[in-house]
């Protein structure tokens, strides 16, 4: 089994990516964008904007190299490309079998892949995540579409600002973004899909339900479990003949809306892939110590085999803590925009976490209801009314506090009865008719894109910038100095506030001591934040690095046929005995399978195919005389032992011919095919075969 990191990801937005290769099969384990590397473009220009050139100042200083604070001139003034995992595009895409899929932002990327001729591979995806990542590519297609219209036509084989004379001149931050540390990752920038190859990717999709078995090519057996990360997504196992695998994203354990973490599904899997990097982001100075080797061996004679502690650690990890402190999160940034709409400023939220929305737009309404304002809640969305209609019908992925709801008959979600009471605004785009004639001003609008770069966000960050009342929510990971360079200055309130996005560091050891792999991969980048001991056998992996994992099944488990098994003939061989067998060996849900031939063959007629030992001399002659075939011993070794001697037995009669017994075979030399026959019947009957 090999292992490669393709890229440590940087977030929730942009997941780690990895290449798995199991039982010949090459397996590749999310394939996302990095949507973040889009604050090197500049939005849309506005106005008198569009048309003005570079001022020469600007100019001339990217010519001379001349560093300096960054400016919205410094931005790429051209149709954003968008950055695909830098090490993804090395690869041949013919030669992956398996695409599995834990999140919909795992997914922005895949019609990168379904476009090339060569990709044949099987996509596996949970249902409610195919149909929100879907929603998600065609919403970033539309808001793209603006600014292609606006650029128009141009190079889509090697675009101007992708020249190394350009690339060479601007600024280092931005420099960086576009090539990587060390100038690696140009050739991962790519023309964005369209909205026809979104439709092409999602038909090559196989979707799978909660827990739904999927069997690759009769050998590899593939299943989801939740995640609780948000709605739809998962971990998964891969069980083979001779591994089970466990591969562990992004996690939480308990959420306020998605599905807990399944991690009892994980349990009894031999390998356990760690690929939750979110610690990263929530921990700074990230020690750099490269005195670690691999793998790394520890003792696990400190794991309990009771069930009782198992429990414990269970309910441990269960606790709700995290999910309460979410919900502080959300109550304190409620009132931040309560307190801004409040002075008479408007909210702008241009966050796309699904789950985040939904309980912010029911604990915004819940604020507003309570006091004596009436201020609207717009939602400005390409697919905003189908999104919030499917988060209504997929009860399989909610938590249980969801679920008791649809029981009851009530909605899933608060937004259904919002929207029906007029509190909540859906519309397509920023311009249409409906909202204009509609639009209130104090207003809370929720609206894409995160990265300040595309979609509604850009206009109406322009109209709001230079107002003191107003307030922008953002997410933490976001460069918040580099996405606002375009609207500076800045007069608008900018709030920023992390979310739970994967594992904590303190669980780390309690979910590996319940899981109880014999071998873990885990990142070396976390080795200095995180102390393992409860594995048997650690690996740790790095990015663009290939580690080879030793198999932990020594032998093959194979399923035979009751009517072959009637069939068993034991003989001796040394210290263990063996049998023939006549049938069709198959591979199937995993397991090799023997099953009977169709034309099974009398016992009596066979003749065994393999013998052990050498014949005894003495024997051979008793049996060739009884067929009427005279010899005598010509040559005896030495050193051999009497009943096993090696040596020539001459035959004389009915023809000539000749055995050579060595201790290494024994050859037969006869110019008769048919005297040749009777003597490897002869010595069938002295040796022992199968």
């Amino acid at each position: 089994m090999k292992f490669t990191c393709l890229s440590k990801g940087g977030g929730f937005h942009f997941p780690p990516c990895h290449m798995l290769n199991v039982s010949g099969f090459r397996i590749l384990l999310e394939c996302p964008l990095d949507l973040s590397s889009l604050a090197i473009f500049s939005p849309v220009p506005v106005g008198l904007e569009a048309h003005e050139p570079l001022d020469s100042e600007s100019v001339a200083r990217k010519k001379q190299k001349i560093e300096k604070t960054l400016d919205a001139n410094d931005l790429v003034r051209a149709e954003p490309w968008y950055k695909t995992v830098k090490n993804l595009h090395l690869w041949d895409a013919s030669f992956i079998d398996v695409v599995l899929i834990s999140s919909p932002m795992g997914m922005l990327g895949l019609p990168f892949l379904t476009l090339s001729k060569d990709f044949s591979a099987k996509i596996y995806v949970t249902e409610a995540t195919a149909r929100i990542g879907q929603l998600m590519m065609e919403d970033l297609v539309s808001m793209h579409m603006e600014l292609k219209q606006f650029y128009g036509p141009g190079d889509a084989s090697f675009p101007q600002w992708m020249k190394w004379e350009d690339l060479e001149v601007l600024p280092s931050e931005l420099k960086k973004i576009a090539l990587g540390k060390y100038c690696e990752e140009l050739g991962a920038w790519m023309p964005l899909y369209s909205a026809v190859d979104v439709k092409d990717c999602m038909k090559k999709v196989q979707t799978l339900k909660y827990a739904e078995e999927a069997c690759y090519n009769g050998t590899l057996i593939i299943r989801p479990f939740s995640s609780g990360l948000e709605i739809g997504t998962c971990n998964w196992t891969i069980s083979g003949p001779k591994r089970n695998v466990a591969y562990i994203s992004s996690s939480i354990f308990v959420s306020t809306h998605a599905m807990d973490f399944d991690f009892l599904g994980l349990r009894g899997n031999d390998l356990v892939i760690y690929s939750d990097f979110s610690s990263l982001d929530t921990t700074e100075n990230m020690e750099n110590d490269d005195t670690c080797f691999d793998p790394v061996t520890y003792t696990s004679s400190n794991v309990s085999d009771d069930v009782n502690n198992l429990e414990e650690i269970a309910a441990s990890l269960l606790k709700d803590d995290e999910s309460r402190e979410e919900m502080e999160k959300l109550a304190f940034l409620c009132t931040c925009a309560f307190d801004s709409v409040k002075a008479g400023g408007s909210v702008l939220v241009p966050i796309d976490r699904l789950g985040i929305v939904l309980c912010l737009l029911e604990e915004m309404s819940l604020l507003l209801e309570s006091s004596s304002l009436k201020v609207p809640i717009y939602i400005i969305s390409s697919v905003a009314e189908e999104l919030l209609a499917f988060t209504n019908i997929i009860p399989e992925w909610l938590c249980k506090h969801r679920q008791e709801k649809l029981f009851s008959g009530e909605p899933l979600f608060a937004h259904v009865k919002l929207i029906k009471e007029g509190k909540i605004h859906l519309f397509p785009a920023v311009h249409s008719i409906e909202l204009l004639t509609n639009w209130q001003e104090p207003c809370i609008v929720f609206c894409p894109h995160w990265s300040l770069r595309l979609g509604p966000v850009v206009h109406l960050l322009r109209y709001w910038c230079s107002d003191p009342n107003s307030l922008l929510i953002l997410e933490s990971g976001v460069d918040a100095n580099l996405a606002l360079l375009p609207f500076k200055p800045m007069e608008m309130k900018v709030l920023q506030c992390s979310f739970l996005s994967g594992i904590s560091l303190q669980k780390v050891q309690p979910i590996l001591k319940t899981l109880r792999p014999k071998l873990l991969l885990f990142p070396k980048e976390l080795r200095c934040k995180i102390q393992i001991s409860e594995a048997n056998t650690i690996f740790r992996y790095s990015e663009n690095e290939t580690l080879r994992i030793p198999t932990s099944k020594e032998s093959t488990e194979i399923d035979i046929s009751t009517d072959l098994a009637s069939r068993f003939r034991w003989k001796p061989l040394k210290k263990e005995t063996i049998t023939w067998l006549d049938g069709e060996l198959v591979m199937d849900q995993g397991k090799h399978r023997l099953l009977s031939g169709f034309q099974p063959v009398d016992s009596k007629q066979q003749r065994p195919l393999l013998h052990w030992g050498s014949p005894d001399l003495k024997g051979l002659l008793t049996e060739l005389s009884k067929m009427g075939i005279t010899g005598t011993v010509k040559k005896v070794s030495d050193e051999a032992e009497p009943e096993n001697a090696a040596g020539i037995i001459d035959i004389v009669g009915p023809e000539k011919a000749l055995i050579d017994v060595r201790e290494t075979g024994t050859v037969i030399i006869a110019a008769n095919d048919n005297l040749a026959s009777h003597i490897f019947k002869a010595i069938d009957i002295v040796l022992d075969g199968v």
